[in-house]
C-alpha cells in the first residue's frame, strides 16, 4: 500500500491553509495513496504563539469546527485514511491549547486523536521558541488500527508530533504491541532540522523496526521563520525511502507489511528486550 507524506509551507490564514492541504491531498490520492498525512500546524503557521488561540476548536467525539470538518470531508472526498497534521484544541485554560493531532477514516469518522506531550523550547541567542506558552501538553501515548485497506490488511499507526522524536520511551511505550507505522508530524526549525531531523527518524525506525511517516513544514514561512522540510518516509531499516526536500510537496512510497516481518525475525531484537 502507497503512504504519503505531505509537506507544506503554512501561512497565517487558514482558509489558504485548507486549499493548499487539499490540492496535495488530490495529487496523493491520484498516484493510489491510502493513508496519507499532513504536517504540524498544517492549518495554521501564525505570527505570534497567541494565534492559535483564536483558530482553536472544540474536541470531542464529533467534528467540531471548520478545520476538523476540512479533514473529515477530505478524508471522505479523496477515499483515504487521514492523518491530520495538527490542530489547535481549546482546553479549560482560555490561554492555552492542546495541539491536537487527529486521524480520520475513509467515511470521515475521527478513529483516534492524540495531544503533543512533550513540548518544544530552543534558545541559541539568535532563535527563541517556547510552545509552552500558548500550549498544554498531552496525557497519554496513542496509537490506532487503521484499515482495513484495498489489499484487506490492516496496520498499527502510532501517533507522536515533531518534538516528541526526541523521547524514544513514547515510541517504546507505543510498541506495546508493535507499531507498523509511526508517524510523526512536524514543524522542525531550520536548525534543529538540519542537525537532526534524518538521524532521529531513521533511529526510531531502526530501534523498532517499524516504517515511519513524516511529513513537514518546509520552506520560509509568512513569519519569518524558516522550517527545515525533508518530509520523509522511511523503513524498519532505516533506508529513506523517499524525501520531499523544501517546499509544497510529497515523498511517496510503498509500505509492505511483508518487509517489517522479514527485518524482525532476521533481526529479533524487539523480542530481545529486557527492560
Amino acid at each position: 500500500m502507497k503512504i504519503a507524506a505531505l509537506q507544506m509551507v503554512s501561512t497565517p490564514d487558514v482558509a489558504r491553509n485548507l486549499a493548499a492541504a487539499d490540492r496535495l491531498l488530490a495529487a496523493a490520492a491520484a498516484v493510489g495513496v491510502q493513508l496519507a498525512a499532513l504536517p504540524e500546524y498544517f492549518c495554521l503557521l501564525g505570527r505570534r504563539d497567541t494565534d492559535k488561540l483564536a483558530a482553536a476548536e472544540a474536541g470531542g467525539d464529533t467534528v467540531h469546527g471548520p478545520i476538523q470538518r476540512f479533514l473529515s470531508e477530505a478524508a471522505q472526498r479523496h477515499g483515504l485514511w487521514l492523518v491530520g497534521g495538527t490542530l489547535p484544541v481549546r482546553t479549560a485554560q482560555a490561554e492555552r491549547v492542546l495541539n491536537r493531532c487527529s486521524v480520520f477514516a475513509p467515511d470521515g469518522t475521527e478513529a483516534a486523536h492524540y495531544d503533543k506531550l512533550h513540548l518544544f523550547a530552543f534558545d541559541n541567542g539568535r532563535e527563541s521558541y517556547d510552545e509552552g506558552r500558548a500550549l498544554a501538553a498531552g496525557q497519554v501515548p496513542v496509537a490506532v488500527q487503521a484499515g482495513p485497506f484495498g489489499n484487506g490488511q490492516t496496520l498499527r499507526l502510532g501517533l507522536s508530533i515533531c518534538y516528541d522524536l526526541r523521547f524514544p520511551e513514547l515510541y517504546r511505550a507505543l510498541m506495546v504491541p508493535p507499531c507498523d507505522l509511526l508517524c510523526v508530524p512536524s514543524a522542525f526549525t531550520y536548525t534543529t532540522g538540519q542537525a537532526h531531523w534524518e538521524l532521529l527518524l531513521r533511529a526510531r525506525a531502526v530501534e523498532n523496526q517499524c516504517y515511519v511517516l513524516a511529513p513537514a513544514q518546509g520552506g520560509t514561512h509568512e513569519n519569518g521563520r524558516r522550517t527545515w522540510g525533508h518530509s520523509m518516509v522511511v523503513d524498519p531499516w532505516g533506508e529513506v525511502l523517499d524525501v520531499c526536500p523544501e517546499g509544497e510537496g510529497l515523498a511517496v512510497a510503498d509500505l509492505d507489511l511483508a518487509r517489517i516481518q522479514q527485518v524482525r525475525t532476521q533481526l529479533p531484537a524487539l523480542a530481545h528486550r529486557r527492560l
